[in-house]
């Protein structure tokens, strides 16, 4: 299968389970976020999403004990999942030497799911370990959400990360999946899981530094890529479907500006040393693309004069 790279980045059009085998791998892993198919039965072009139980999670131990080879030591994983497998995936991770840290919990935006026979499901897991008891790198970010209700006192400084994350929402199938959804002519959705932008910003820039290596073996719409381009970390992503894989390749030639990270700098101004963390190479870089955009803009309007 053909392989292609951008910058700094590569992605692998291979299945990942012989991928994560190969010789494309001359550098240690930092950083892997996991957001693997979740043998729902879901229509994918290239994949069997329904496999017998016991299969799956072998595979998916597979996965993380390649992974876990590949990483350095106090590289990051994080490994996304159905609430309702989180034994798994803990097990997963500890039978192939990961070291936990965080159970985090991405709570959705929008109405929970109702069920007959339990609570409304309302979230979606992701485990967050490390090879080694210590990370190699884990930058303290701070935000500045609203304050809940009941609170008196406005923060002086944000507040730091915590593992409950209910400030991203999810690209939902309509109306809030907004202008970052991937889209064909007529509208519809190109990638019905798309991962949202300010979720990878969030991981990336928590377990890396500038040029820094992320692997994201299921690159599906390419998110982890995107941001990991924008914020001079190197990047490898692995998708078995050739669709996904022109469509990450699109994606990268022409960043949109739904895709652009900068907007979302300001989240984190609480946070001491950012532009080190965010790349102060990236900040130029946009800082002069904005200027030039201005300049073109301005000769276009004096010409019209």
């Amino acid at each position: 299968m053909g392989n292609s790279s951008k910058k700094n980045c590569i992605i692998l059009h291979e299945n990942c389970t012989t991928a994560l085998d190969g010789s494309d791998f001359s550098s240690r892993i930092n950083l892997s976020f996991l957001d693997p198919p979740f043998n729902q039965d879901k229509a994918y072009n290239a994949w069997d999403d329904n496999l017998p139980a016991e299969k799956y999670w072998e595979w998916m131990r597979q996965i993380c004990a390649k992974v876990y080879t590949l990483t350095s030591n106090g590289g990051a994983i994080y490994f996304m999942q159905r609430e309702k497998n989180t034994e798994y995936v803990l097990q997963c991770l500890r039978n192939t030497g990961w070291t936990f840290q965080n159970l985090i919990i991405w709570k959705k935006k929008t109405s929970a799911v109702p069920g007959t026979k339990r609570f409304g499901k309302h979230y979606q897991v992701i485990a967050f370990a490390t090879k080694g008891k210590t990370p190699r790198v884990f930058n303290r970010l701070r935000i500045d959400p609203p304050l809940p209700v009941g609170y008196k006192h406005e923060r002086e400084n944000g507040m730091y990360v915590p593992d409950v994350w209910d400030d991203i929402r999810e690209l939902t199938s309509g109306y809030f999946a907004g202008d970052e959804a991937l889209r064909d002519a007529d509208g519809n959705r190109l990638h019905k899981q798309q991962a949202p932008i300010q979720l990878l910003l969030r991981i990336i820039l928590s377990s890396t530094n500038p040029s820094d290596v992320v692997l994201d073996p299921f690159a599906g719409s390419g998110t982890t890529l995107i941001v990991a381009e924008q914020l001079t970390r190197k990047s490898i992503g692995i998708e078995l479907d050739r669709h996904n894989v022109a469509l990450i390749q699109n994606r990268l030639a022409e960043q949109r500006e739904s895709d652009d990270i900068s907007r979302f700098f300001k989240d984190y101004a609480c946070t001491p040393d950012l532009e080190a963390i965010w790349g102060a190479a990236a900040l130029v870089e946009k800082s002069i693309s904005s200027e030039t955009s201005a300049s073109k803009q301005m000769a276009l309007f004096e010409l019209k004069q």
